[in-house]
């Protein structure tokens, strides 16, 4: 691919279009009941399996989306990653998350010398704490975890958290903070026992407006029961590369784990930003996570194109959103403990490929990422499943599905897992009907991953495939899927509205903007007298 082509210029480009012209109005019913289609559009991951079967595609489109994907380079991106270069190219730096769960011998030299250190230090504590030889300041034991962050410093932790399942033996409960909402905070802190509590604050810079204040409350919280400044070195526990501004909180360096500017937020639960993780699972499931992830880096780079996961769901992707014009993507989960995924995968994909310029800052003339939501089954079936089904949207959805659960409720899984199967095969084959109120059209593309066990390697492997996802489809659109450069406008501008709403400053603002700001001033002096 030469440098000045633009993705739509090349060859491979448009012979797509073709393609997506004879397969817009197919029957897709018909292409799925083609002979050995499940076979052919489905392939086995570490983990789990990945069905593709029904999505709008034939063997023929899928030979020229893998002819796109390697008219993009894509198998020398993907080594370049891997080995550290700078495929961050805005902010000159590589994205090794990879080498978070990487053996060392695998692992780039700049990762190789902190890597294996921290995750030491890492299972130190977590074992300290959760066999009670690490306590509070007055020697009683941590039976409650608050984690502070925001954004890739808890979106990952928490869905991880919660998709294993209950507290096992020994491990505290874990709450999370990020909103900096005073309801947030306050729900937080509920009835918590400040010798018995322990608090995690993750920041790169220990700066990030929403952690610091967050966390300035609940160290205020903290101090004003206890009364004692050094009890801080017993509770609190800070994830940051700002070791200077940590201190100044009052951490000794020995309650400090470092972040690397190599690591992105949205890549960073693999790294002492997971330290709830072990602590509510135990550091053995940490591990098993690393474990699942790295083994499916292990298939990403090693498996040939054609059955390669990662790159078969990103050209998916590619081909409803570019070639068939879906803008919607909907992630279902049919798993209670997987609830918080879409808001997870909403980050990944949308911070990372929410982008309108190319890398070498020409405009973007095609769409990227698609609007990506969803929401747990079979919540969902009883919402907004019925716009999925007769409305006029178009859409694609991710159904994840939990093959093996370990619960001894037999009759309610197999209820979930069939209500899954049911609502995929609906959106695939409709409903045919004189009265046009009960019609549904059907023909809707689907994929359906269904994870082995839904266990701490799976989960590992499954948020990893949907990293390695992201990553193609940004290397197909040439963007920087780890720059983020979009979320810092409205930071910049919160800080001199927040002075005129306190009444300290005069800068000039909109004129939309300067009358919310004199009415909210106007309702606030209200109640304030």
């Amino acid at each position: 691919m030469s440098a000045s082509q633009h993705p739509q210029e090349l060859a491979e480009w448009q012979a797509l279009m073709g393609h997506a012209q004879r397969l817009a109005r197919a029957d897709l019913t018909q292409l799925v009941a083609e002979a050995g289609r499940f076979e052919r559009f489905s392939a086995a991951l570490p983990g789990m399996l990945l069905d593709l079967s029904k999505q709008r595609i034939d063997a023929d489109a899928r030979d020229a989306l893998l002819a796109l994907a390697r008219a993009s380079q894509l198998e020398s991106a993907r080594e370049l990653l891997f080995a550290g270069a700078h495929v961050n190219a805005t902010e000159n730096r590589p994205a090794l998350h990879t080498a978070l769960r990487a053996p060392a011998a695998r692992q780039p030299e700049i990762a190789r010398a902190v890597v294996g250190p921290t995750l030491a230090r890492l299972e130190q504590l977590v074992d300290a704490i959760r066999n009670g030889s690490h306590t509070g300041h007055t020697g009683r034991a941590i039976r409650d975890v608050v984690h502070i962050g925001i954004g890739g410093s808890h979106l990952g932790p928490e869905l991880a958290v919660r998709a294993l399942g209950p507290v096992s033996s020994g491990g505290p409960r874990c709450r999370f903070l990020a909103n900096v909402d005073g309801a947030a905070l306050a729900a937080a802190l509920q009835d918590l026992n400040p010798e018995t509590t322990a608090f995690i604050v993750v920041s790169k810079s220990f700066a990030t407006l929403e952690t610091r204040c967050n966390a300035d409350s609940v160290r205020s919280w903290f101090l004003e029961r206890v009364a004692d400044r050094d009890a801080l070195a017993r509770h609190f526990f800070a994830i940051t590369a700002n070791t200077h501004a940590a201190a100044e909180f009052g951490l000794p360096p020995e309650n400090l784990f470092p972040m690397w500017d190599w690591v992105g937020g949205r890549y960073s639960l693999w790294s002492a930003v997971g330290l709830p993780i072990a602590l509510c699972a135990g550091f053995a499931r940490f591990r098993d996570m690393l474990r699942g992830a790295h083994d499916l880096d292990r298939h990403f780079l090693e498996a040939p194109l054609e059955r390669n996961g990662p790159v078969l769901m990103a050209l998916a992707g590619v081909w409803n959103a570019n070639f068939l014009g879906v803008g919607n993507h909907a992630v279902l989960p049919y798993s209670q403990r997987l609830q918080l995924l879409p808001n997870y995968l909403q980050q990944l994909e949308m911070e990372s490929n929410g982008k309108s310029v190319h890398l070498d800052g020409s405009p973007v003339r095609i769409h990227t990422m698609p609007i990506l939501w969803g929401g747990e089954g079979t919540n969902g079936q009883h919402a907004f499943h019925q716009l999925l089904h007769q409305g006029t949207r178009s859409f694609t959805a991710d159904f994840i599905i939990d093959a093996d659960p370990a619960d001894e409720l037999e009759m309610h899984q197999r209820w979930l897992l069939a209500n899954a199967l049911a609502q995929s095969q609906a959106m695939l084959c409709g409903q045919a009907t004189d009265d046009p109120h009960r019609a549904v059209s059907g023909g809707k593309a689907t994929t359906t991953l269904v994870l082995d066990r839904l266990d701490a390697y799976s989960l590992g492997a499954l948020l990893a495939l949907y990293e390695h996802k992201v990553f193609c489809q940004g290397v197909i659109w040439q963007i920087n899927s780890f720059d983020q450069w979009g979320v810092e406008l409205g930071k910049r501008l919160a800080t001199p509205i927040f002075e005129q709403l306190n009444g300290t400053s005069t800068a000039q603002q909109d004129a939309s903007t300067r009358g919310l700001v004199a009415y909210i001033r106007r309702r606030r002096g209200r109640r304030d007298r």
